[in-house]
């Protein structure tokens, strides 16, 4: 079994905001109140509580929220401390669980029951009552639990759903993916995506609003509606980011069976501060996660492969030479093979993988001794091709 989350938009009355906003506001000081507690607890005693020494609590306040809401509550906290040992065991950052403020804490959830949606498509919720939902798409499988999370002043409704897993197809097309910033991915197969580069088509609108919110009083009414004129900003981005993400990721499933990427550590990536804005923006990570989604119901595949030397290597005779970033035409110095960067480094993506003796040529440009046609492959294994690179004095 596998979970599927579905989410619209809600759009509750302005009685109805206020109610959501008191729920949100009463979980947020239970979370920091149950924070204090453990603390308290391991400073004073010595001693750890578990969640269900804090869940037996819950019974003596009086909060006015659906319960499996607060218990919920009661949870995230344990997880962020399970979290925390995790880290301090591993040797890494600890990261103590922190008091939410404001902005910090913005949804709860139903894990079990509370809540319920009506044939019309209204969505029934425990202590807040009926709110207009727009069910953009029908649910299948059987829901498990219900989100609810603010973004900025819009409100949305997220249902974790169990499903059963797909049976796997048998793979008849694989590629190879190379992601980057000139082109958001370049196939194997020669096949270009243009990255959108959304965040230039609102850099202005950006500096706009950042500017305008510095003017305002920190904490006043204005600076408050200002900086939820920013978050609307930056939530169209993410929406229009997302949605081409999802239609790039669509069009990857429906025409491979095996998709194959780098592994790619994009955290380090980042660290260099010309390219992280960028990196950002093309959100190979989304990409990703968003095709290995997609795969997994279609029944196909997303692998991953060490990403080292892939620009590097010339995908048809395997040497491996240095390259500049900025140079974007790959000129192999022993085979003359000459192509575009990012499609010499797919097809290695793909190779790596698939683990061939073969040597692929798809559509690419040679010079030199034109061994094969464009778009046809090389049948023989590595000996054969050092022997012939040997007679035909390209190697030393």
């Amino acid at each position: 079994m596998r979970r599927k989350t579905f989410k619209y938009r809600m759009y509750p009355t302005r009685h109805q905001s206020v109610l959501l906003f008191q729920v949100l506001f009463t979980c947020k000081n239970l979370y920091n109140m149950m924070l204090v507690d453990r603390k308290n607890a391991y400073d004073r005693c010595g001693i750890g509580l578990t969640y269900y020494q804090q869940a037996e609590q819950l019974k003596y306040l009086d909060l006015g929220i659906y319960s499996q809401v607060a218990q919920d509550v009661l949870r995230r906290l344990d997880k962020a401390f399970k979290a925390f040992f995790r880290r301090v065991k591993n040797g890494e950052t600890p990261g103590y669980p922190r008091f939410k403020g404001y902005g910090r804490y913005d949804s709860f959830t139903y894990p079990q029951s509370g809540f319920k949606i009506l044939e019309d498509g209204r969505l029934k919720l425990s202590k807040i009552g009926v709110i207009r939902m727009f069910m953009h798409r029908e649910i299948t499988g059987k829901i498990k639990t219900c989100t609810i999370k603010r973004d900025g002043n819009h409100w949305y409704a997220s249902f974790s759903v169990e499903m059963s897993d797909p049976e796997p197809k048998e793979i008849n097309a694989s590629v190879g993916v190379d992601v980057g910033i000139t082109t958001l991915a370049t196939l194997s197969d020669g096949t270009e995506i243009e990255n959108p580069k959304i965040l230039d088509r609102f850099n202005r609108n950006l500096r706009r609003a950042h500017r305008e919110l510095s003017r305002k009083k920190t904490r006043s009414h204005n600076w408050y509606e200002q900086k939820t004129k920013l978050a609307n900003i930056h939530r169209t981005i993410r929406n229009i980011r997302n949605d081409y993400l999802h239609k790039v990721s669509r069009f990857l499933v429906d025409t491979y069976d095996q998709i194959i990427f780098e592994d790619l550590q994009i955290t380090n990536m980042v660290k260099n501060h010309h390219l992280a804005k960028s990196i950002y923006d093309a959100s190979w990570s989304t990409l990703i996660n968003f095709t290995t989604y997609k795969a997994e119901e279609a029944g196909g595949v997303v692998e991953l492969v060490n990403p080292r030397n892939t620009s590097k290597q010339c995908s048809v005779c395997g040497n491996i030479q240095s390259m500049p970033l900025s140079q974007r035409t790959y000129r192999c110095l022993v085979c003359d093979n000459v192509m575009n960067r990012d499609h010499n480094a797919a097809i290695n993506i793909k190779n790596r993988y698939v683990g061939t003796d073969c040597v692929e040529l798809t559509p690419v440009e040679t010079t030199g001794y034109g061994v094969a046609e464009a778009g046809s492959p090389i049948a023989c294994s590595g000996e054969e091709v050092t022997y012939l690179l040997t007679k035909m004095n390209w190697t030393s």
